[in-house]
C-alpha cells in the first residue's frame, strides 16, 4: 500500500508534468535536424496514450455519478431538507462563478492586453468556422436533454445532465420506500459507488505516466512560444484565475466556511494536478469526488449532489476566460465598452458557462456566442486561439477547485463538524 502511494504521490506527479513540457517542447511536430522531420511520429504517440489514460478515468465517470447521486438524494429523505439544500448549492454556484468574471474584468481592464495587438485580416480557420457554426445555442435542446424520454440511451452517449436528472429523481424514490426493498436498492447503489472509488484508485497509479503523456501533447502541439507571443492576455488569464483560487476562495471558505483554507489546498491535491493535465473536468470527476469526500470529510449526501452537478454546470474559470477574452477581441479591434456594455458581457458569460458547458470546445463556443450577441468580430478567436489549449489547463483546475469549494461551504453551513478538522494526509 505505501509503495503505491509512493509511486504516485506528487513529486512523482510534478516530476511528470515538467518532463512532459521539456520533451513536448523539444518534440513538436515542426522540429527539425539537418532538415530532417525527427519528431512527426512522437505526436501521435502522446495523443494515443493520453488519449487512453483519459478513458480509463472517464470510464467510471457514469456509474459513478448516478450511484453517487441516487445514495447521496435517498439518504437526504425529507422534502425540506433537499429544498434547503437544493437552494444553496446554486447559491454558491452563482456567487463564486460572479465572483470569478468580476476578478476577470477587473485585471483586463487593468492590463488591456488587446491595446496594441494589430488584429491582421483574419480568415477564418476550420475550426473557426466549426465553433461559430456550434455557437448557436438552443436552450431547448439542453431540456430535452435534462429530461431524457430514455435513460438507457442516456448513460450509454454519457449525457450527464439526464443522468443528474434521473439520478436525482430515482434517488428521491428509493427515500420514499419504506422496509426491505429500500434498503436492498440502497445498498446496491452505494456498492456500486464504492466499487467505483475502487476503481479510481486502480487507475490512478497510472498517474505520472498519463501525466507526462497528457503534457507532452500539449507542449507538441502549442510549445511556450504560444504563450510568449500573446504574453498579456495570457497573464490577464491567470492573474485573474490565480486571484480567484488564493484570494477570492480562500477568503469564502475563511469566513464564510469557518475553515482553513490550506488544509483544502492539501486535501484536493490529487484532484487539482489530475485537473491540470487532463484538461477535463468529467475526467477528473472520480478524483475530485474522493478527495472531497474522504481527503476533506464532506458526507456522501453533500459530496454526491454538489461534485457531478458542479462537473456539469459551475464552471467558474471557464466564466472568467470568456469574459477576459470577449474583451480582449474588443479592445485588440480598437472597439470601447462601457461599463454597462461590459457588465452585459459578464452576465452573458454567466449564463453561457452553465448553458454551453456540455459541448466540446465549450469555452470557445461560449466566446463565439458572446461576440455575436454584443457585435464583436467573432474572427477575433483568432488571436488567441493558439494558446487556448494551455489555458485550458489552468481553468479546468479552477472549474474542479470552485466545485469543491462550493461542496465545503455547503457542508459547512449544513452544520458537519468533520469537515477539514485536521490536517489531511499527505498524497
Amino acid at each position: 500500500m505505501g509503495k503505491s502511494r509512493k509511486k504516485s504521490g506528487p513529486k512523482w506527479v510534478f516530476l511528470a508534468i515538467l518532463i512532459g513540457i521539456i520533451v513536448g517542447s523539444l518534440t513538436q511536430s515542426g522540429s527539425t535536424l539537418l532538415g530532417l522531420p525527427l519528431f512527426e511520429n512522437l505526436y501521435p504517440i502522446y495523443k494515443l496514450c493520453g488519449k487512453i489514460f483519459i478513458n480509463a478515468l472517464t470510464l467510471v465517470v457514469v456509474p459513478l455519478v448516478a450511484s453517487s447521486i441516487i445514495t447521496g438524494v435517498a439518504r437526504i429523505g425529507s422534502d425540506s431538507a433537499f429544498g434547503r439544500l437544493g437552494g444553496k448549492i446554486f447559491g454558491f454556484y452563482l456567487g463564486t462563478s460572479l465572483l470569478a468574471i468580476l476578478i476577470g474584468l477587473f485585471f483586463v481592464n487593468l492590463l488591456h492586453p488587446g491595446v496594441g495587438v494589430i488584429p491582421e485580416v483574419i480568415n477564418p480557420s476550420e475550426i473557426v468556422q466549426r465553433l461559430d457554426s456550434q455557437s448557436t445555442i438552443h436552450f431547448s435542446d439542453l431540456f430535452l436533454q435534462v429530461v431524457p424520454s430514455n435513460i438507457i440511451d442516456t448513460l450509454g452517449k454519457g449525457q450527464m445532465l439526464g443522468v443528474i436528472f434521473f439520478s436525482l429523481l430515482f434517488g428521491y424514490c428509493i427515500s420514499r420506500i419504506d422496509g426491505k426493498n429500500g434498503s436492498i436498492l440502497l445498498g446496491c447503489f452505494q456498492g456500486i459507488f464504492e466499487a467505483m472509488i475502487a476503481l479510481t484508485h486502480l487507475i490512478m497509479k497510472f498517474l505520472p505516466l498519463g501525466v507526462f503523456f497528457l503534457v507532452a501533447q500539449v507542449f507538441a502541439e502549442s510549445g511556450l512560444k504560444s504563450l510568449s507571443s500573446l504574453g498579456l492576455f495570457t497573464l490577464s488569464v491567470l492573474l485573474g484565475l490565480a486571484t480567484f483560487v488564493c484570494v477570492g476562495l480562500p477568503l469564502l471558505l475563511k469566513f464564510i466556511g469557518k475553515v482553513n483554507p490550506l488544509f483544502h489546498f492539501k486535501a484536493m491535491g490529487p484532484a487539482l494536478i489530475t485537473a491540470f493535465s487532463t484538461s477535463s473536468s468529467a475526467a477528473t470527476l472520480p478524483i475530485t469526488m474522493d478527495c472531497v469526500e474522504k481527503r476533506a470529510g464532506v458526507s456522501n449526501k453533500i459530496c454526491s449532489l454538489i461534485i457531478p452537478l458542479g462537473t456539469s454546470v459551475n464552471m467558474s474559470g471557464s466564466a472568467l476566460y470568456e469574459c477576459v477574452a470577449a474583451l480582449f477581441v474588443a479592445q485588440a479591434y480598437g472597439i470601447d465598452l462601457s461599463l454597462m456594455t461590459q457588465l452585459t458581457i459578464v452576465a452573458l458569460s454567466l449564463v453561457m458557462s452553465i448553458g454551453v458547458a456540455g459541448i466540446p470546445s465549450a469555452s470557445l463556443v461560449a466566446i463565439i456566442a458572446i461576440l455575436k450577441a454584443m457585435g464583436l468580430p467573432i474572427e477575433g478567436i483568432g488571436l488567441f486561439i493558439a494558446v487556448d489549449r494551455v489555458l485550458d489547463m489552468c481553468r479546468t483546475t479552477v472549474n474542479v477547485f470552485s466545485d469543491s469549494c462550493c461542496a465545503i461551504l455547503v457542508a459547512k453551513t449544513e452544520g458537519e463538524k468533520e469537515v477539514l478538522a485536521k490536517n489531511p494526509p499527505a498524497m
